[in-house]
């Protein structure tokens, strides 16, 4: 029987949890599943994620359970992969080591949801990143966990275009930089009014850019805030959704941009502690060495990044087509990222 399920139904609704029930149970080879408690997680603006308590009875995995449940939030994003291929990236990340949750099963065609999702182990920790950077750890702490998301960023980066199971990921056409550079300029052309800063930085960025390194698996969203740390320890990388094939500076210019270090700016390894340190962590763990200078550029291209997202979710508010305080202030942040790309492209230093 299939059950029809608008997109706003909720997971908390009985029927539905009884039916998600029994497609669990068909897909892990249990005799019955039982899923006794269903809460949305917060966060996932282009994903849905729900911490599921089950009991499973016989099957491989017997027993009280702890699950994550990942499907489509009613605004995906387009540029995003979706659920079998996210699950594929996150497969191959665990397998070569990454610190993320371990993911059990994939569904592409969902009678219970009727839409896709996969379902993955729980992690404990937090990973709101303004409680992490706010409520500083010490330094001992924060030099384990600076060495914790090198090691797993390190070992990301391992992963090369030839990867078998992967190659449902774009290539880029030209240096990874400069087809960013080339995306986000054809975007602020759409637009009628003129955003003179973000083109400043482009053309620094064009007249700046780098010789690319080989081309790795990146996760393209590795900041503080996706990531759960748990005693002072990572305990997983989250968000995959954006994951790609592109110069692994990448990674770490957006992890260290200013714009996502919270409470803590002067940190500039995502506010928990010395870039130079990650850095050098980083290369230990097998990482190609980067120079605290040399990420200045990725810097730059993560704020031009950000402030082309930050017009195109306003642009989804002031359009009418989702009404969305989140959405709203997003839009708002745009002057504080135009002030750090001025700031980086003058002085050149992070």
């Amino acid at each position: 029987m299939t059950i029809e399920v608008r997109r706003d139904e909720s997971l908390e609704q009985p029927a539905l949890r009884e039916a998600l029930a029994r497609e669990l149970a068909s897909r892990l080879a249990a005799e019955a599943v039982e899923i006794r408690s269903a809460n949305r997680l917060s966060g996932g603006a282009i994903q849905e994620n729900w911490a599921l308590q089950a009991q499973v009875l016989g099957g491989p995995h017997a027993g009280a359970q702890d699950w994550v449940l990942r499907t489509d939030a009613p605004s995906a994003v387009g540029v995003s992969l979706d659920r079998r291929q996210e699950f594929a990236v996150l497969q191959r990340a665990v397998a070569v080591g990454v610190r993320a949750p371990r993911p059990l099963l994939v569904v592409e065609h969902s009678e219970a949801l009727g839409r896709p999702y996969f379902l993955m182990q729980r992690l404990g920790g937090t990973a709101a990143g303004h409680r992490l950077t706010r409520d500083l750890l010490s330094v001992t702490e924060s030099a384990r966990l600076l060495d914790d998301l090198a090691q797993s960023l390190a070992r990301l980066h391992t992963i090369g275009p030839e990867e078998a199971g992967l190659d449902f990921l774009l290539m880029p056409n030209q240096a990874p930089a400069a087809e960013a550079i080339a995306e986000y300029r054809a975007y602020l052309d759409t637009l009628q009014e003129p955003q003179p800063v973000l083109e400043w930085g482009l053309r620094w960025c064009e007249l700046n850019m780098p010789e690319p390194l080989p081309l790795s698996l990146i996760h393209r969203d590795f900041r503080t805030g996706n990531y759960l740390v748990e005693r002072g320890r990572l305990s997983g990388i989250l968000d995959w959704e954006f994951a790609g094939f592109g110069d692994p500076r990448e990674d770490i210019g957006w992890f260290s941009a200013r714009c996502w270090r919270f409470a803590a700016p002067q940190h500039g390894a995502g506010g928990i502690g010395a870039l130079a340190q990650f850095l050098d962590a980083y290369r230990q763990a097998g990482g190609h060495p980067v120079e605290p200078e040399e990420v200045v550029y990725w810097q730059v291209l993560a704020h031009l990044r950000w402030g082309v997202i930050a017009l195109q979710q306003a642009q989804r508010y002031l359009s009418g087509r989702e009404v969305s305080l989140e959405l709203a202030l997003t839009g708002r942040l745009l002057p504080d990222l135009e002030i750090e790309i001025l700031h980086l492209t003058r002085e050149g230093q992070p």
